[in-house]
């Protein structure tokens, strides 16, 4: 099975690339999203969505809206979905709050418990977060990416601090992946990447 429940319209697709093109993106552009999107073709061809028209939107616009260092990008970028959505697939039949839905649980990584979640909204966080599990020339790039983002708009130290203190927190955790399709798969790098980054 193809994941492709939606086609955009042209002009709501040149929309959203030149929203991931401002601010200029180390890691947060749209290679990004298509990474994603490759995730969610896998999760397609295994466990299989429930609802794919809202994964695959939430995934195309969970990082839409991308100031580093702020605490609203996933909000704004919700919002954006929904204007975007209402504007050019009126009659598609999307249930927009959970697109929005999924895009404010990226706000969350690192903090939501497989438990509290439904399967694709377990499955979809896991495929933005699989880049924890990539081979170790992409993480190291990843890792990379996201310094490059922060540096001149968070102070260097206190990058490092809460960087250091988030990927501390995925390592501790019992699951870093909510789905066990992503845990099986992707937990043992996931860890090695997190180990081998903390100098443990």
């Amino acid at each position: 099975m193809t994941f492709e429940p939606l086609s955009l319209p042209p002009a709501m697709q040149a929309d959203l690339e030149a929203a991931y093109a401002t601010p200029p993106r180390a890691y947060h552009g749209y290679p990004h999203v298509r990474a994603v999107l490759q995730h969610c073709q896998s999760v397609a061809e295994g466990p299989g969505w429930q609802r794919p028209r809202e994964v695959q939107l939430a995934a195309l616009y969970h990082d839409a809206i991308y100031d580093a260092g702020r605490s609203d990008n996933e909000a704004r970028s919700a919002a954006l979905a929904r204007a975007q959505i209402e504007r050019w697939l009126p009659g598609a039949g999307v249930d927009v709050a959970r697109v929005e839905a999924l895009i404010l649980l990226t706000a969350r990584h690192g903090t939501l418990d497989a438990a509290d979640l439904d399967a694709d909204a377990a499955l979809f966080l896991d495929c933005d977060m699989a880049i924890l599990g990539a081979p170790a020339d992409v993480f190291d790039a990843y890792d990379r990416g996201i310094a490059e983002e922060y540096a001149g708009h968070v102070p260097g130290f206190l990058f490092r601090l809460n960087r250091g203190r988030f990927l501390k927190q995925l390592l501790r955790s019992p699951r870093i992946f909510l789905s066990d399709f992503f845990h099986g798969r992707l937990d043992a790098a996931a860890r090695a990447n997190l180990r081998r980054r903390l100098g443990y």
